[in-house]
This record gives structure tokens, sequence and C-alpha cells, in this order.
């Protein structure tokens, strides 16, 4: 948890954001995934003064895991002094405590977005899914409690004024907001409606022109002018080749490579699904319709 400090801006984990994308969908399979399609709505989850505070914790707690499929898993809210935002025992369950930063007994709008990092937590410990090392693992938590629909309530939570700040999660708000628009491109629900932060929703704008961005890469068809041009070169820049795979581009930057088959002769270009990131591989002999085996999106390429 950030608060009045300097907040971490940018795409600096986009690498580690992709590969937890493409995890969630070989570990949950693209019908668990599927499953998600709405997120955890406000009013679920809006706690005001007013509210006892810990029943009003019990029941955030109750919505999320609700939300995260989780039936059998009760969750034991408490408050005290630390430094961090919240933590969770991460136990064999069914019982699971969860400890909240004491900020948040006078920032109640905000349990729901601690409670959602936290519950990811427990999701993923259940499948067994992780990454290696602290830090890209909570990357994989804020992604998957974004992707899943419960992160829009972390990046709701980052806001900033002329005296104060305060940030939830490892991920950037323009991270969150990449991860956002990828799941508001798969289900056409559109987030920035619920945001009460006025910085959220320009985290949001920039994440969703990188996520398009994605979308217009050789050698999908959507492509723009001058990354077209740039992909015709290097791919006669391939062409000319009769050496062994892989054959690289001319810029190292390019998200696609060129590879030959067996006999060395059948050129083939590999690029990132733009929704899962799992790379294709289709032959270089013009348009070609691509369909991912693990999304299940369905790719205009000309190649």
């Amino acid at each position: 948890m950030t608060s009045g400090g300097a907040v971490e801006r940018g795409f600096p984990h986009l690498e580690t954001v992709r590969s937890a994308v493409t995890a969630l969908y070989r570990r949950l399979s693209y019908d668990t995934v599927q499953a998600f399609s709405a997120s955890v709505a406000p009013v679920d989850v809006a706690f005001g003064d007013a509210d006892d505070l810990h029943m009003g914790a019990q029941r955030v707690a109750r919505e999320i895991v609700r939300h995260y499929r989780l039936p059998d898993a009760r969750l034991i809210v408490s408050f005290r002094d630390m430094r961090y935002a919240a933590h969770v025992e991460l136990e064999a369950g069914p019982e699971y405590f969860v400890e909240l930063n004491d900020r948040f007994r006078t920032h109640r709008r905000d349990v729901g977005a601690a409670l959602a990092h936290e519950v990811a937590h427990v999701y993923l410990h259940r499948l067994g899914l992780s990454f290696p090392g602290t830090r890209d693992n909570e990357l994989l938590t804020d992604t998957a409690a974004t992707y899943l629909g419960a992160g829009w309530l972390l990046l709701d939570a980052f806001r900033q004024d002329g005296v104060s700040s305060q940030k939830l999660g490892y991920l950037t708000p323009e991270e969150f907001g990449y991860v956002l628009a990828k799941r508001s491109l798969v289900f056409g629900e559109d987030p920035s409606v619920w945001f009460t932060s006025e910085q959220a929703c320009d985290a949001y704008a920039s994440g969703m022109e990188l996520a398009r961005f994605d979308g217009r890469q050789p050698p999908l068809s959507g492509a723009g002018w001058a990354g077209r041009r740039r992909y015709a070169r290097e791919r006669r820049h391939a062409q000319g080749q009769r050496g062994a795979p892989p054959l690289p581009p001319a810029r190292v930057d390019a998200p696609y490579s060129f590879t030959r088959g067996e006999g060395g002769e059948s050129l083939r270009v590999s690029f990132p699904c733009p929704t899962c990131h799992q790379r294709i591989r289709v032959p270089v002999r013009g348009r070609v319709r691509a369909r991912c085996a693990l999304c299940r999106t369905v790719l205009e390429c000309d190649t």
C-alpha cells in the first residue's frame, strides 16, 4: 500500500502481466474464465461509515468469496496496525484469517479492494497456481483479481490530490487499466462507469490504448501501415535465409518471429495472441484465419 508517497507509473511489469494472463487461461481453461463474465457489483461491496465495522467487513468478505466461487471458504477479518494493506494466512482452510490495515477502519470504501487481492491469494492457492518469487507472485495475484472481475476495486482505490495519495496493489495504475481493458475487450464490460476516482479513469484509458495496440500488430490484419511495411521487409529478409530456424526479425522488439519447417522450406510466423498472449504459429502464405487454441479467439491475419 502506498499512502502519501510516490506512485510508480507506466508499464514496468508488462511481460509478467502478460505471462499471468496466459497462466490463468492455461490453469483455469476457457470455460472457467468465461464464468467470470460479470464483475463484482459496486452495491455488493458498498461499506459506509454508519455500518458496523466488523459485521460490514465480514459481509464484504462473503461477497468477494462468492464472486471467486469459493463457497466453502470462510474469511475471518480483523484489523491491526501494520505496514501493508492486508495479509492472509494461506492454510488448508476452510477458514482463512485476513488482517486489514487499521487505516481501513476509517477508509471503509476501500475494504473491498483490499479483500479482492487477499481472496485472490486464496483462490490461486487452491488452484496451485503461483509464480516464483514474491514480487512476481503478487503481480500474478493482482492480474488474476483484475481479469476475473474484482480488481477494478483496486484501481478505483488509487487517488491523488495536491497533498496526499493512495494506491493499493502491486501493479501500477496503468497496468491495472491494461488488464481491465483486456477483460473489457473479451466480455464487453465497461468498468469505468463504476470508478469514483478520476485518476482511475485516466489509468484505464491508458491501459485501453495499449490493449488495443496489441490487436494492431503484424501479422494481424488490423495492423497499421507502418507496421505492415516493417513486417513485409522483415518477411523478405526471412524468406531469403536458408539456415536453420529460428530466423530473427530485423528488430529485436518485434512481437513476431519467423521459423522454418523441418525441411527448411516452409516459412512460418509466430506471434502472441492479443487476448491471452499465448504464441500462435501460422504459415506465411497471405491471408490466414487463425484460432487460438487457449482462449479460442479467432484472428484475421495477413502473413
